[in-house]
C-alpha cells in the first residue's frame, strides 16, 4: 500500500505550506508515513483528468491512499469532485480529506457522504440553470440583445479544447445552458459548436 499527499498549488507559497502542514500533522498523529508528495500547479478549473491528480489516480492501485487537505483542493466544482471520487472508488483507492476527517472508500459511510455530494451536485446544476435564466431575463428587460454578438463565432472553435469535458457533461445528462456556464461560454456559442461537431447524417438518416 502506498500513501500519497496531494497538494494543489496556488499562487501563494504560504497556502501550499498550510496544506502540507495540516496533512503532515494528521499523519504524525496517526503514525502514517507518506511515500510521496505530489504538487499540482494546474488551475482547479481545468478538467481533473488532465491534471496531475488524474495521472496520479491512474497510477495508483488497490489499497493505495490519497491524502488531500480539503475537498476544494481536489477540484473547484462538486461535479468534478464526484467524478474523482467515483474514479478512485472504481480503482479501490481511498481518498482522505484531512480537514474534514472524511475517508472515501467502500464503506457505508462513504457511500452516504457521496450520495449527499451527489445531491449537492444536483442543487448546483439547478442553481446554474436558475442564474442563467435570471441573467437572460435581466438582459431582455434592459433592452439588450440576447444571443451571441456578431463576430463571436470564433469562440466556438476554442471549445475544441474542451471537447472531452463537454462530452462528459452531456453523458451526465446536464443541459446545454448549464454546460455553457461550466465551460465559460454563452449557450448559443455552445449550441453552435455542438451542431458543428455532430456526425454527418448517413443516407438512411437523410
Amino acid at each position: 500500500m502506498a500513501i500519497y499527499i496531494y497538494l494543489r498549488v496556488s499562487t501563494s507559497a504560504q497556502d501550499t505550506q498550510n496544506q502540507l502542514h495540516g496533512i503532515q500533522q494528521y499523519c504524525q498523529e496517526r503514525g502514517i508515513e507518506p511515500d510521496m508528495v505530489v504538487e499540482d500547479t494546474a488551475s482547479g478549473s481545468v478538467a481533473w483528468n488532465v491534471r496531475k491528480i488524474g495521472d496520479l489516480l491512474s497510477s495508483m492501485v488497490k489499497g493505495d491512499v490519497l491524502l488531500a487537505a480539503e475537498v476544494s483542493r481536489l477540484a473547484r466544482s462538486t461535479l468534478q469532485v464526484l467524478e474523482i471520487l467515483k474514479f478512485a472508488s472504481e480503482r479501490q483507492v481511498s481518498v482522505v480529506i484531512v480537514k474534514n476527517g472524511l475517508t472515501f472508500d467502500n464503506s457505508m459511510q462513504s457511500k452516504i457522504t457521496a450520495t449527499v455530494l451527489g445531491l449537492a451536485a444536483e442543487i448546483e446544476r439547478d442553481f446554474i440553470s436558475m442564474r442563467t435564466r435570471e441573467a437572460l431575463v435581466k438582459r431582455k428587460s434592459s433592452g439588450k440583445k440576447l444571443g451571441r454578438p456578431q463576430g463571436a463565432l470564433a469562440k466556438s472553435y476554442k471549445l475544441d479544447e474542451k471537447r472531452f469535458e463537454i462530452e462528459r457533461y452531456q453523458k451526465m445528462g446536464i443541459n446545454q445552458t448549464a454546460i455553457a456556464k461550466l465551460v465559460g461560454v454563452s449557450r448559443p456559442t455552445l449550441r453552435t459548436w455542438v451542431i458543428r461537431n455532430q456526425p454527418p447524417a448517413t443516407d438512411i438518416q437523410r
